[in-house]
């Protein structure tokens, strides 16, 4: 028979102890092992995914690198996602993959290494994907459409202050414009290095457009959602007052010469009812 061990609380400062019979430490022999292990990064911002819910037992997340010491985080955690965020900025362009073991909680005398699973390797340099950019500025005067992007910002801080995805990518980052004519299919697209463009287009036409962040150098070559879109529409808007302004001046001019045509009618056919002596 397993001889019964004593394990201590999660509170140090409790004396009493919980006892972990033959039956349960024959249970931890049989604890589900992770299953659909997942990455999930933004700028950088990266996630560990996987299954299934844990249910009297408890997993546990060490990262391991080229350059990196095996790390140990998300420690005794009962959820099935892990922040590995700090561990992987200590530098992106490493390999990394996680370790994730399954155990029975405060079990600290059983000195055998728990079952776990191994993740994908995960590279945050070229797998982290780009968040939204975001416009901050557009204008259309005469033939020429101006759009300024902001850099998405990243959890990676130098001195204190967060970087930019330009700041980490540098050259590497370039910026998609795709525009067309409002209320039209056909779509133009030019490029940038810089967070600005200024692209020709057809004086007197409103226009629509969107953009997207780019990292053509890498095999992947990733590319951001597209930002929202927005169009040119300050002309249109002029354009529609101006037409429903003079749509209701019309209708004013019209009810009045109705009305007058109405009672200038009402009148003669009054007059013309009038009996001749009168």
């Amino acid at each position: 028979e397993l001889p019964q061990r004593q394990l201590c609380p999660p509170n140090p400062g409790r004396e009493s102890c919980c006892i972990v019979n033959r039956e349960q430490a024959s249970h931890s022999l049989a604890l589900t092992r992770a299953v659909n292990i997942t990455w999930s990064s933004i700028n950088f911002k990266t996630l560990l995914h996987w299954d299934p819910k844990p249910v009297g037992y408890v997993y546990t997340v060490e990262m391991d690198g080229y350059l990196l010491n095996r790390e140990k985080v998300c420690i005794h955690t009962s959820k099935t996602e892990c922040d590995v965020t700090n561990v992987i900025l200590q530098n992106l362009n490493d390999t990394y993959t996680a370790r994730i073991y399954s155990e029975i909680p405060y079990d600290e005398d059983n000195v055998e290494t728990p079952p776990y699973e191994v993740s994908s390797k995960f590279v945050p340099y070229t797998q982290t994907e780009l968040g939204t950019p975001t416009v901050t500025y557009f204008e259309q005067k005469d033939n020429i459409l101006k759009v300024e992007v902001a850099d998405p910002l990243t959890p990676y801080r130098v001195n204190g202050t967060l970087q930019t995805i330009r700041d980490i990518f540098k050259n590497d980052l370039e910026y998609m414009l795709y525009y067309w004519k409002d209320q039209s299919t056909g779509k133009k697209s030019a490029k940038t290095k810089t967070n600005q463009f200024a692209v020709d287009v057809d004086k007197g036409k409103s226009y629509c457009f969107y953009v997207q962040a780019n990292i053509p150098s890498t095999l992947s070559n990733q590319k951001s959602q597209k930002s929202s879109i927005k169009c040119t529409s300050i002309h249109r808007e002029d354009l529609d007052v101006g037409a429903a302004v003079g749509i209701l001046i019309l209708i004013i001019v019209l009810s009045v010469v109705i009305y007058k045509c109405t009672k200038a009618k009402r009148r003669l056919t009054e007059k013309e009812n009038m009996p001749p002596n009168l």
